[in-house]
């Protein structure tokens, strides 16, 4: 697999998870699955997607870990490949983060990098 998912960050996936269910945002009998991807744009070129689906397709590599399902496209192996989703929690700023051994080039704001 291409992308690590630490536990901290799988414990927050789980809790917006909860909320989703308790809000009825989630289909009736769908499973979510985060999903981890790659998107044009951004200051150095790509920037990270992240967000959930309910379903996966032979194009994808799937695992489970720390009770999350993930899901990646294969596609996104060469900008991917060993990088590890966490969670901060900082006085200064809070959410996921991606530490990406591929990566060549940031921008300022660290949501765009280059391969």
């Amino acid at each position: 697999m291409s992308v690590i998912l630490t536990e901290k960050a799988a414990t927050e996936v789980k809790k917006i998870i909860e909320k989703m269910v308790e809000e009825n945002s989630v289909p009736e009998g769908g499973e979510l699955i985060l999903r981890v991807g790659v998107q044009g744009g951004g200051c150095s070129g790509f920037s990270y997607s992240l967000g959930f689906d309910t379903e996966t397709t032979e194009k994808d590599r799937v695992i489970e870990t720390h009770g999350v399902r993930l899901a990646v496209e294969k596609k996104y192996d060469p900008y991917l490949d060993g990088t590890v989703v966490d969670y901060y929690d900082g006085l200064e700023k809070r959410g996921f983060v991606f530490n990406n051994p591929n990566v060549v080039k940031t921008c300022g704001c660290g949501s765009s990098f280059q391969v």
